[in-house]
């Protein structure tokens, strides 16, 4: 008996990869072509906002991000005045980031360039039917500390791929 994992294991986790970075790419490219922040930054614009205030080890747990990669995410975000960090009360060293009101603005402009590549890259290629279907198989895949989405009104809700506005 082989340990190697079954062949539709093995086209799954290809499929999944190529599919995740190819519609990664296309939001990365479309974002650029705007003159827009990168993705990463939409995803961390969007956690600070929904919290209205965090802590960046509750960034951390929410970008699933190793530390040094949110400590560096964050000292761009606040160089580049999106963010900015306030200290905690009875917490000498306890800092929360909250959004500035231009970063509140990026993360509005960055959405629809964003959504209209999810559209291009997702609803263009399946029927809503099949999406609903691929987004409940790919649920089972996750940790349970892994929050799925939510549907209502017909529309996936799920942390950093919508908007607030809407």
């Amino acid at each position: 008996m082989t340990d190697d994992p079954h062949a539709s294991t093995m086209l799954i986790w290809a499929r999944l990869m190529r599919a995740g970075g190819q519609i990664a790419a296309r939001i990365e490219a479309a974002l650029k072509a705007e003159g827009l922040p990168p993705l990463g930054w939409y995803a961390a614009l969007w956690e600070i906002e929904q919290a209205g205030s965090v802590r960046p080890l509750a960034l951390h747990e929410g970008l699933l991000l190793p530390q040094y990669a949110v400590s560096r995410l964050v000292q761009r975000l606040v160089q580049a005045g999106l963010v900015a960090r306030s200290a905690v009360a009875g917490d000498g060293r306890g800092q929360v980031l909250h959004l500035t009101p231009e970063g509140k603005a990026v993360r509005a402009r960055m959405w629809p360039v964003y959504a209209g590549a999810l559209r291009a890259g997702i609803e263009a290629r399946l029927q809503p039917a099949q999406a609903l279907g691929l987004a409940r198989g790919l649920g089972r895949l996750l940790d349970g500390a892994v929050l799925d989405g939510v549907v209502r009104d017909g529309a996936v809700r799920d942390g950093a791929v919508r908007d607030s506005s809407t």
